[in-house]
């Protein structure tokens, strides 16, 4: 086993293969594949009759353009040389994919909560989507270009900051580390901005499976049913209802012998088809209503189809992969969060549905939330994207080569001030893709629906 001294050689080595300054360098490859095309292709096993809605989402504005082409990212991404310090990436590092939700011990947590493109890979992926992100944001809210570039470099210096940080700490104390969300309140002052945070801390706790049962639910022919509301939830036919049945049987199975205990409590009820996010329009997702002790105790589950990481075409497979999660998206998802965050979901797990598609099942609206970026003032976003570069570099600490990563960051700010230009370059790259978009869409080439 090397010794932390050795650990943070290998990272200084690194820089050799990339150096710091190099990430700034970036520009769009002679070869760069077609955004478009990409969409396109990602779009192919989905289900054709929502991807008008994806499209039309992603037309929304340049930030609901780069929430939904992680897939355009990862290859431009792919396209340059990379540290080789792996960690368990997020894949998809967008500032809407940080938020407040419930520990199995019902404290409200902040951390990272999408996983549906997790893989290991360069640790720096995931700071650059964060931070381009953070930059797109900015320009969106009106901030201007030097307030977007120096939200971006806050977001990038508090995650240097903090694995610098993580470095000096042993396993189990890293292992251990967490935000609650009671953390938030002194980052956020005294003024508007603070009743702000605690309005959105108390309506997340609100957001809880009774809370769902009353908005999602009614009484039809004696029963509770799930409301129809095309295209956005749809109700399953019975041939289906039974396909999704053996599904969420297959998918208890997984689960820890105490969580089956729990939910044997419960029985299945209805489920539909249910339109979630930007970026996964078109994929299979299914809510699910079960009841416990009577009509007042619902519980409200997501099974969602879980296809290959966009990450995977540009990344060789590791040991664990082959081992543990390549062969099931599913299982790829699960690991993937229970590895970055603090806490998990207590029914988490995965299983197989029809035509040998892969699902993972979680909570629905377990006490999640999170932040309105396009009306953040210059100050929130800062704040916002201190905590979201602090929070990252948690989860990547949890599952790589922290000392090596500390040290090929080293104490200078040469990482973060290339990473920020970096974001501003991929911004400038966003708003032409999304206007490419808008193009296509105006001209007829791309059906989109807008406003859904």
């Amino acid at each position: 086993m090397t010794t932390p001294a050795e650990r943070r050689r290998a990272g200084r080595a690194a820089r050799e293969r990339v150096s710091r300054s190099d990430h700034g360098r970036w520009i769009p490859a002679a070869d760069r594949p077609d955004p478009l095309g990409v969409l396109e292709a990602q779009g192919a096993d989905r289900v054709t009759r929502l991807l008008p809605i994806r499209y039309g989402r992603m037309a929304d504005s340049p930030f609901s353009y780069l929430r939904g082409a992680a897939a355009v990212m990862a290859a431009d991404l792919a396209a340059v040389p990379n540290t080789g310090l792996t960690v368990q990436l997020c894949g998809d590092a967008h500032l809407l994919n940080f938020g407040v939700y419930a520990s199995p011990e019902r404290a409200l947590l902040f951390d990272v909560n999408d996983f549906d493109e997790t893989y290991p890979g360069p640790f720096e992926w995931d700071v650059k989507r964060l931070a381009a992100s953070v930059a797109v944001a900015g320009r969106d809210s009106g901030q201007g270009d030097q307030r977007a570039r120096h939200a971006a470099l806050v977001a990038v210096r508090s995650y240097a900051t903090a694995m610098r940080r993580l470095a000096g700490r042993g396993e189990l104390d890293v292992w251990y580390s967490r935000i609650d969300a009671a953390d938030l309140l002194p980052l956020v002052g005294k003024d508007k901005r603070r009743r702000r945070t605690e309005g959105e801390l108390v309506h997340a706790r609100r957001r809880t499976s009774l809370q769902a049962f009353g908005k999602l639910t009614e009484e039809r022919d004696g029963q509770r049913r799930i409301i129809s509301s095309p295209p956005l939830i749809e109700p399953l036919k019975k041939t289906e209802l039974r396909d999704i049945g053996k599904v969420f049987s297959d998918y208890r199975a997984t689960l820890a012998e105490d969580r089956r205990v729990l939910m044997d409590r419960y029985r299945f009820v209805d489920a539909a088809m249910k339109v979630v996010g930007v970026g996964s329009v078109g994929t299979r997702c299914f809510i699910l209503l079960l009841e416990g002790r009577d009509t007042g105790d619902p519980l409200f589950l997501q099974l969602k189809e879980a296809g290959r990481s966009v990450l995977e075409d540009h990344l060789p497979p590791t040991r664990v992969d082959a081992e543990i999660a390549a062969h099931h998206g599913g299982r790829r998802v699960v690991t993937g969060q229970h590895l970055m965050q603090a806490a998990s979901d207590i029914f988490l797990g995965w299983t197989a549905g029809p035509a040998g598609r892969h699902y993972y099942g979680r909570r629905l609206r377990d006490m999640k939330g999170s932040v309105e970026v396009d009306s953040m003032t210059p100050s929130g976003l800062r704040a916002y994207a201190d905590l979201c570069g602090r929070t990252l570099a948690r989860a990547h600490a949890r599952t790589g080569h922290r000392l090596a990563i500390a040290g090929y960051l080293g104490g200078a700010d040469t990482f973060a001030e290339a990473v920020a230009d970096f974001a501003m370059r991929y911004a400038d790259r966003t708003a032409a893709d999304h206007a490419e978009l808008v193009e296509a869409i105006e001209a007829g080439r791309v059906t989109a629906t807008r406003g859904v």
